[in-house]
């Protein structure tokens, strides 16, 4: 628990090293011991408390998830037995999942949004909950309200993504924000990787009207469909016992070459309360600058992996460790 916080709040120079992450891996082995059968089906020659990198998986699966397969078609998802248990909302932006990489469904939550921001401040207040080293993020206040938990495993969410997937859906991480984080365009599956790759997507809930000026978040649309970026893909600068000194800078700059290269167009996200927003695990997306600096951009993401797959993180290379 201890060696946890650290890592949430601490910004020195032991980030970098492995031993940091070697350490925590091994205080948490027993929940690793599931990977035992995915590193022999992948041939990973490693120990399971070491470092883990997509460039360690020596026999790459062919898998992908069902709805990213290049012959489907809305004929073929509106078969799946599911479909029809949506709301026409939701079935529509299931069609269009495909070509889009994401889906907007309005109101999901704006009966707990009200709840939320006052759980939030509560728990900030009774010190349960802090931002962490970004000073921009509360990590995983779930595990401490009720409330904030349902929301996690709220059971449309988990009906949408079971269908996207076609695998069961595994709660991993919450974060909290109140103003908006101005992180440059990335992929989620940098930071949650899985083998085979695809099997990550992230909610977004608006918990106020976002406007414009905030650092409202943008996305790229049809960017899921571009290759994964993967360490390999950019100069890391990564060793055996560190980290690259600037290896999220380069990756950010790998990122920025790729938009210029696709032409993408960005689209800016001016939710109103309650509204959600669903993305693939390779949708482009950041916050934007925020341009009117004391307005707030209260928001509540969830990231949730699939089950059955090898979930790791690509920039820090280090296998996954669910919090119960």
């Amino acid at each position: 628990m201890f060696l946890n916080k650290w890592i949430s709040k601490y910004t020195g120079l032991l980030r970098s090293f492995r031993i940091t992450y070697w350490l925590f891996n091994i205080t948490n082995l027993s929940k690793l011991k599931k990977n035992k059968s995915f590193y022999k089906e992948y041939n990973i020659k490693k120990p399971l408390w070491q470092s883990l990198s997509h460039a360690d998986i020596k026999k790459l699966s062919n898998e992908i998830p069902w709805m990213d397969k290049q012959n489907i078609t809305a004929e073929k998802i509106k078969a799946h037995p599911l479909f029809n248990s949506f709301s026409s909302v939701i079935q529509n932006e299931l069609i269009n999942w495909h070509s889009n990489g994401y889906m907007i469904i309005p109101k999901l939550f704006e009966q707990e949004a009200n709840e939320i921001n006052r759980e939030i401040e509560n728990l900030l207040q009774q010190g349960k909950v802090d931002f962490n080293f970004t000073k921009r993020k509360i990590m995983d206040a779930w595990k401490h309200s009720e409330l904030l938990n349902n929301v996690f495993h709220h059971h449309e969410v988990m009906k949408i993504l079971q269908f996207i997937f076609g695998k069961p859906a595994a709660p991993f991480q919450t974060i909290n924000f109140i103003y908006g984080s101005e992180q440059k365009p990335h992929s989620d599956s940098i930071h949650m990787t899985t083998e085979p790759l695809g099997y990550l997507a992230a909610i977004w809930i608006a918990l106020e009207d976002v406007e414009e000026g905030s650092g409202e978040l943008i996305y790229y649309p049809g960017s899921h469909k571009l290759n994964y970026i993967m360490s390999e893909d950019y100069d890391s600068g990564n060793n055996f016992l560190k980290l690259g000194e600037h290896n999220y800078q380069h990756y950010e700059e790998k990122v920025r070459s790729v938009i210029a290269e696709n032409n993408l167009q960005a689209k800016k996200f001016l939710p109103k309360k309650g509204d959600a927003l669903i993305w693939h695990a390779n949708l482009l997306h950041g916050g934007s600058a925020i341009t009117k600096p004391s307005t707030t951009r209260k928001s509540m993401v969830c990231h949730y992996f699939a089950k059955g797959v090898l979930c790791y993180h690509e920039i820090s290379q280090r296998p996954a460790i669910f919090k119960e």
